[in-house]
């Protein structure tokens, strides 16, 4: 890594219209993280359209800090009222509300955000060291790679994001489907538009992005809400003592490489890596009976790795073209629409995106650390607002945001029509992650995979002939085998114990 690289990301980051939104991007993400059920999915593809007309560092600046900010928040809601703000938070409610009945919600909220600055500091140190070696070794594939790249992507995407393999891949094959939409790559002929010009151009990502994420998580939670009242405790003591740091001190550590790691495996992401940090320090603990009764280090572990872990997920997504989440898919899709190709050469081509967005998470962290500590009882307030009336504000930003992009209100009915689709899969458990992320990805996987045929004449061999292809290919295949054996050894586990 030369220095002059983060020297250059820190004169893009400081500089005052990319510090501005580097504060909106933490604030907001603060916020949405606070409102249960909406999580850093559907906050950035809300807020994508606003992005549309600044330079791309900006604006990836901007959704990476609505991204690690939202990590944050859920600790809002999980600590206050028992209701984890997104699926990361769900293991910091099992102590940080039982802190809270105790009276030591401050020093919960405290200990979430400090552990957070440190992980989240930490993780971007690693990022910073562990993407452009991945990148440069990454430049030397061809479209045989690529291709492999991009099924390991979706495989493990699809197979991670819900309990159910055969939906998740179900649905990643729909947006495989809807990616062939528009002209044909290679011949440049219409397919499936049904003579109607709006779908020359395929089916946009935002507009599907939004109804999916956004709309469609915003109709399930007025169908099934979540929210509740928050308990009346004083949020005093929000700096930890020193018994306080003894205990968690090491916690923090384990977590931050626990989540950064387990971030950058595809489709991970940020609630495994809090269940793994959190079974840890109860493994390790000297009273792992205590667990669940309000013990700061069941705090401290998984807030670490859950703001850890959206750092590493950002390592394959610069790195290699995948995203490590669902939130980074709809980031991935931004990258395309601001005309920059995600991947090994991102690093080369844009260093000014790569270095800057590395440089402003530096940022970030400080405006989240001085935001969360004096102004948690603020965030807190907002769980008073109604969600009959938040919801509907949420929901006219955004349909308003796809509309101003192109004025043009066929889109605006595709993110309709998708946020009826979305509520749909939301109640039958059908994750929206691996749709988007085939969608961004299929374009580019069809090009992969018609010029590896064209470069062996027709024959697929050429997929297992190269050693590189092959292990990727390899390694896609465990990811969908690995879930389905667990679900067999799990069904003959009940029939055994139910004989």
């Amino acid at each position: 890594m030369d220095p002059n690289d983060l020297l250059l990301g820190f004169s893009i980051a400081l500089a005052p219209t990319n510090l501005l939104f580097a504060f909106f991007g933490v604030f907001l993400g603060t916020i949405i993280g606070a409102l249960p059920g909406i999580g850093p999915s559907a906050g950035v593809a809300v807020l994508l359209p606003v992005t549309f007309g600044m330079p791309p560092v900006t604006a990836m600046i901007m959704l990476a800090g609505i991204y690690y900010g939202a990590m944050y928040g859920g600790t809002i809601t999980s600590v206050l009222i028992n209701t984890p703000g997104e699926s990361s938070s769900v293991m910091t409610t099992l102590d940080g509300f039982q802190m809270a009945l105790k009276g030591r919600a401050g020093a919960a909220l405290g200990m979430a955000a400090i552990g957070s600055f440190i992980a989240g500091t930490l993780s971007v140190v690693l990022l910073m060291v562990a993407a452009p070696p991945l990148a440069d070794l990454a430049v030397s594939f061809g479209p045989p790679e690529y291709f492999a790249l991009m099924v390991l992507g979706l495989t493990t995407l699809a197979s991670l994001t819900s309990g159910s393999v055969v939906k998740g891949l179900l649905v990643a094959v729909v947006g495989l489907l809807l990616g062939t939409v528009g002209i044909d790559l290679m011949l440049g002929a219409p397919r499936y538009t049904f003579e109607n010009v709006n779908l020359l151009d395929g089916i946009d990502f935002l507009p599907v992005a939004v109804g999916l994420f956004a709309i469609g998580e915003l109709l399930f939670n007025l169908y099934r809400p979540v929210r509740a009242e928050p308990i009346k405790a004083k949020l005093s003591g929000l700096l930890p003592t020193r018994q306080d740091w003894r205990d968690s001190w090491a916690s923090i550590g384990r977590g931050t490489l626990i989540g950064f790691f387990v971030g950058m495996l595809p489709g991970a992401g940020a609630t495994i890596s809090s269940f793994l940090a959190y079974a840890t320090e109860k493994r390790l603990s000297k009273h792992p009976e205590r667990f669940g009764t309000g013990v700061i280090e069941g705090v401290a572990a998984p807030e670490s790795a859950n703001n850890a872990a959206s750092t590493g997920a950002l390592v394959p997504l610069m790195a290699l073209g995948i995203p490590g989440s669902g939130t980074t898919a709809v980031m991935l899709g931004a990258l395309t629409m601001y005309g920059m190709q995600p991947g090994p050469l991102l690093v080369s081509t844009h260093p000014d995106v790569f270095w800057g967005l590395v440089a402003s998470m530096y940022v970030g962290n400080v405006m989240l650390l001085i935001l969360n500590l004096p102004l948690a009882p603020v965030f807190a307030s907002i769980l008073r607002v109604p969600y009959s009336v938040l919801i509907p504000i949420i929901i006219g930003i955004a349909l308003f945001g796809v509309y101003s992009v192109e004025n043009n209100l066929f889109n605006v009915g595709i993110t309709i029509l998708f946020g009826a689709i979305g509520f749909a899969m939301r109640l039958y458990g059908y994750p929206p992650a691996p749709l988007v992320l085939a969608l961004v990805l299929g374009p580019m996987l069809e090009k992969a995979l018609r010029q590896s045929l064209q470069m062996s004449l027709g024959s697929p061999e050429i997929f297992v002939t190269r050693p590189v292809s092959a292990f990727i290919l390899a390694f896609a295949l465990l990811a969908v085998l690995f879930p389905m054996i667990s679900w067999f050894r799990a069904r003959r586990a009940a029939r055994t114990a139910a004989a």
